[in-house]
């Protein structure tokens, strides 16, 4: 996910693996309550956003705030649970075919939109449809790559009624598969998967998504107060959840608070029940019983715009990438200024988010290139850059690096400017920090010469942060490309996909050629340092380390 802000609950690709290992029929239980002991009257958490909310449209939103948003209103196939434990969503019953390539879904009957229409199985089918569309121009469609047809619908070759995807009766979904997708399942509990009601999306035409009353609901709550722009909303139970017996919580005001001092002082005087802090304050509430620090699948990474009119050229030059990324001191710059529990990129692909199906290694282990791609070496960094000018025919460069205007992409844009003029005199930096959604929408659009990208990760696999860097892919804003990682990306995502562990190898190769030519620099693995009340319970944090399922959430007494 584009922060795509963010976990204690990593889990490994080869459990996911083994999830879903499983032909024939299946059924998922229903997710009973579990026992809350007693809880207090009033079930209200009030909850904060370091941003903006900037979209309710589940075909074209990328963020981490949009996806909780609507992974606590809105329900696909299935929810994830603690641990990614597949549960029961609109779909009670899955069978798959002997060689895994279709799947029949059943969905529940008489579960309901939040305006009394019933969810079907053509909501699906229609949502999928859009979120393929190239007309939709969604970011996201990319992740329904083997599903047939679907890579050639994006690329404008096939109609989006070809998909992969058909509606059988009311209450059966048929979804058909090009190839073996080993974590689909957990893919079918992701908000880019989930339903639309065609009469209400075509209703609402452009507004569809961008402000409270332009969305439909089939989850846990309804979003209310949420005019597109402002800075606070609610979450308020739906009544007509099917699960709504099990959901405890009754509203969630969500605010927005920039400034993690504000924060702070608002969680100690009881306004937040829980607050998102940053730098020294982490340090100063380690020792307080409240303060939680939870690692992250999320990495922030300099993105290089290579088709930028002034500066492309410059960053096609493999030399002055690499120049750039030696300059950096990581471990610096999370210790001294992040401060908040940040370790040092490890390489593209975040730690402890897979293991090797064989061996139990980690994949930044298998992965490792003698620290090639994210070590700081002050004499390369000045011969290549020296080197890299001189082939694209400069003296000097400028360019402008954007970020967001949260604290910590600031204190890091900031490292990164004074760093790069420190070590490589021949270039300048002009920081440019902006907020949230407009930092997304000018990435998207390739608005920018360099940026400060930040990405979660949707799945417990390699393959769902290596994927956004191949040709083409709506999230690789840079445009960066390069033959031999595509070649080990398509071997892993097609060749060898049922093949355990030459799709790992493949994977392992892709990440070492993506760091020695430095398509992106990996800077920081994030944490999410948390003030948080002991008396509210019950969240469960996805992959990435986001609290995004508030369905189990209660207060106690």
């Amino acid at each position: 996910m584009k922060i795509k802000q963010i976990g204690a609950t990593v889990v490994v690709a080869a459990a996911s693996v083994l999830l879903l290992a499983a032909c024939g029929s299946t059924k998922d239980s229903d997710s009973g309550s579990s026992s809350k002991g007693n809880l207090a009257t009033n079930q209200t958490v009030n909850w904060m956003e370091s941003s903006q909310l900037p979209s309710m449209d589940s075909s074209k939103a990328t963020d981490q705030i949009s996806f909780n948003m609507m992974n606590n209103t809105n329900e696909g196939l299935y929810r994830l649970g603690k641990d990614n434990k597949v549960e029961a969503g609109m779909a009670t019953k899955t069978a798959t075919s002997k060689n895994g390539k279709t799947w029949t879904f059943t969905l529940r009957k008489g579960a309901k939109w939040s305006n009394g229409a019933e969810v079907t199985a053509n909501d699906f089918v229609y949502g999928w449809r859009r979120t393929v569309n190239p007309k939709t121009a969604g970011q996201y469609s990319y992740i329904y790559s083997g599903i047939k047809n679907a890579d050639a619908i994006v690329d404008g070759k096939k109609a989006v009624n070809s998909l992969g995807v058909k509606a059988d009766g009311k209450y059966k979904l048929v979804v058909t598969l090009e190839k073996n997708i080993p974590y689909f399942k957990l893919l079918m509990g992701f908000v880019p998967f989930f339903p639309q009601n065609q009469q209400f999306v075509e209703k609402e035409g452009k507004t569809y998504g961008t402000k409270a009353s332009a969305v439909l609901y089939n989850g846990p709550y309804t979003l209310k107060g949420w005019t597109g722009t402002n800075d606070s909303w609610s979450l308020v139970k739906n009544n007509k959840y099917w699960d709504k017996k099990n959901v405890t919580l009754k509203k969630l005001n969500d605010q927005v608070v920039a400034d993690s001092n504000t924060a702070l002082n608002q969680f100690q005087s009881g306004k937040l029940d829980a607050a998102t802090l940053t730098g020294q304050q982490v340090k100063n509430m380690l020792s307080n019983k409240s303060m939680k620090v939870r690692p992250m699948a999320r990495l922030a990474y300099l993105e290089f715009n290579q088709k930028d009119k002034k500066v492309g050229k410059a960053f096609q030059n493999k030399k002055i990438r690499q120049a750039i990324s030696y300059a950096l001191q990581r471990k610096q710059m999370v210790k001294n200024v992040l401060a908040d529990g940040s370790i040092a990129a490890p390489g593209f692909v975040t730690k402890d988010l897979a293991k090797n199906p064989k061996t139990g290694a980690d994949f930044t282990k298998d992965a490792d290139s003698d620290g090639v791609g994210i070590s700081y070496d002050k004499a390369k960094a000045q011969k290549l850059m020296k080197e890299g000018l001189k082939e694209v025919g400069l003296k000097k460069l400028t360019f402008t690096l954007m970020a967001d205007n949260t604290p910590q992409e600031k204190n890091a844009a900031e490292y990164i400017q004074s760093q790069i003029q420190k070590v490589l005199p021949q270039v300048k930096v002009e920081n440019l920090n902006l907020p949230y959604k407009t930092r997304l929408q000018r990435s998207a659009a390739g608005n920018f010469q360099a940026v400060i990208t930040l990405w979660g990760a949707d799945y417990s696999d390699p393959s769902t942060d290596l994927n956004i860097m191949t040709k083409d892919n709506p999230q690789n804003n840079g445009s960066w490309t390069n033959k031999a990682f595509n070649n080990y990306m398509d071997k892993a995502n097609d060749a060898s996909a049922d093949q355990t562990q030459q799709r790992w190898d493949n994977m392992v190769k892709a990440e070492k050629e993506l760091m020695k030519d430095q398509g992106v620099v990996p800077l920081f693995q994030t944490s999410q340092p948390q003030m948080m009340n002991s008396k509210v319970k019950g969240i469960i944090y996805n992959t990435a380390g986001t609290p995004f399922n508030f369905k189990n959430m209660y207060v106690a007494k």
